[in-house]
């Protein structure tokens, strides 16, 4: 680690609470700088650690979307991180798969429009599928001193990104039930346009509820 980013990080030390238990954190930003996100460590990683790379999803994850698969990500990869007792959640400023918030809503509504898939509305507005990258993170996480990781994903783009970096990766998926239509059309579409490790979706498969989302948040915060 640099000498900033483990300055910065040894200062930043605190507890964490989270479902009802402490754990260690530290944060810095990510290589590059803050504007393109931040390394939150858990506990004290080693090689062998989970760890996940996450793009910023300001629906799915502080608005409570169902239109995505988003926040019931993040929280599922903080629950094994948290159990784990240590982890790595590199968190990207990567809004609507790199193009940004507007593209995004610019997307949900030509889709509304048109019927298309959300890579497809985006391809069709002059943007591209999938603007991310990857080899910033990757780089954050040889700073930590990892060479070996369980990475939670379903994105083979990021499992390639790190064995780039020569960070041998171990790739966990990650499979959370869809809360509505519209997320299990998002999953389908990312299974087969990004090629994502998702099982194909059943579209007679009850979708889950509010309701439902609620009480497992309710059971997760007191285990």
């Amino acid at each position: 680690m640099t000498a900033v980013a483990e300055t910065s990080a040894r200062a930043t030390g605190h507890r964490f609470s989270r479902n009802g238990h402490d754990i260690q954190l530290e944060v810095f930003a990510v290589d590059g700088g803050p504007s393109l996100g931040h390394v939150l460590v858990f506990g004290e990683p080693a090689d062998g650690c989970l760890v996940r790379i996450h793009s910023r999803c300001l629906y799915g994850e502080a608005l409570g979307s169902q239109d995505c698969d988003c926040g019931p990500e993040l929280r599922t990869s903080l629950d094994l991180i948290q159990e784990a007792g240590a982890g790595v959640l590199v968190y990207l400023e990567q809004e609507g798969r790199g193009e940004g918030l507007i593209a995004k809503a610019l997307g949900y509504r030509h889709a509304e429009h048109t019927g298309a898939d959300t890579f497809t509305a985006y391809r069709e507005l002059g943007f591209s599928a999938d603007a991310r990258s990857y080899a910033h993170a990757a780089r954050s996480l040889r700073t930590l001193g990892l060479t070996k990781v369980r990475l939670l994903t379903n994105n083979p783009d990021k499992v390639e990104a790190l064995r780039a970096a020569d960070i041998d990766v171990a790739p966990e998926p990650l499979h959370t039930a869809p809360l509505s239509e519209r997320a299990a059309a998002y999953l389908e579409a990312k299974r087969r346009h990004r090629g994502h490790w998702i099982p194909p979706q059943d579209p007679a498969a009850p979708v889950l509820t509010t309701a439902w989302a609620a009480e497992q948040r309710a059971t997760a915060a007191g285990r």
